[in-house]
């Protein structure tokens, strides 16, 4: 057998290599598929889970009908849900006056804070919001921010009160307003109908899916 392949032309061998080659070639080939269908399917899943898991953290963030109601009902009502202050701290950094909410909050900490802490973090709170021309100044009038000058020289729970007291009359009366009728607040009521709308198809398809499962088993 040897022999008669040496007796064949050297062009018949080459291109009985080739063809060799492209054979093992094309029995390999379906090896780096499959695990590339692999990867793929693996990928698909986690882009699944990391997509539920998305859709889980924006459901948190979307009030429920009867937060939006109350809502609207009062703007305390907004103030004492932490979803409320969170949803309406993003319109007022959209309208860039966050730092109301942010001397609000401070001042609800400060009067939890440890008496022998009082002072510095008065001192703190007055430097970051209430001095004239602060960081994030808030908008007092002189004689508000006069007496919680002289409050902060001897800190004590209420040295803020009246300046806070300020703060959420302006947001009342002046964000609040808007924020009810804002691009952010129609679109959180559009995201709320429509995972209702969700919610409810996929009821009707696990309804329709159980018929389905009782009648083949019966």
């Amino acid at each position: 057998m040897c022999k008669g392949l040496a007796t064949l032309p050297a062009t018949c061998l080459k291109s009985a290599k080739d063809i060799k080659h492209k054979i093992s070639f094309l029995l390999q080939k379906p090896e780096p598929q499959t695990t590339y269908q692999k990867q793929t399917k693996e990928k698909t899943a986690n882009g699944a889970a990391h997509a539920a898991a998305a859709a889980a953290a924006a459901a948190k963030r979307v009030p429920s009908a009867a937060e939006g109601e109350e809502w609207k009902e009062s703007f305390s009502h907004v103030m004492s849900s932490k979803l409320g202050r969170s949803v309406f701290t993003s319109f007022l950094r959209s309208e860039f006056s966050q730092e109301n909410m942010d001397f609000w909050v401070a001042c609800e900490d400060y009067k939890n804070t440890n008496p022998s802490k009082f002072t510095t973090r008065a001192k703190q709170i007055y430097q970051q919001y209430v001095k004239a021309d602060a960081p994030n100044e808030v908008n007092l009038d002189a004689a508000t921010r006069d007496v919680t000058k002289q409050n902060v020289e001897n800190a004590c729970p209420s040295c803020f009160d009246e300046a806070q007291k300020m703060i959420y009359t302006l947001m009342e009366k002046d964000s609040y307003r808007r924020f009810l009728n804002s691009k952010l607040m129609k679109d959180l009521c559009q995201t709320r109908k429509a995972a209702a709308e969700e919610k409810k198809e996929k009821k009707k398809c696990d309804s329709a899916e159980n018929r389905q499962a009782v009648t083949g088993g019966a």
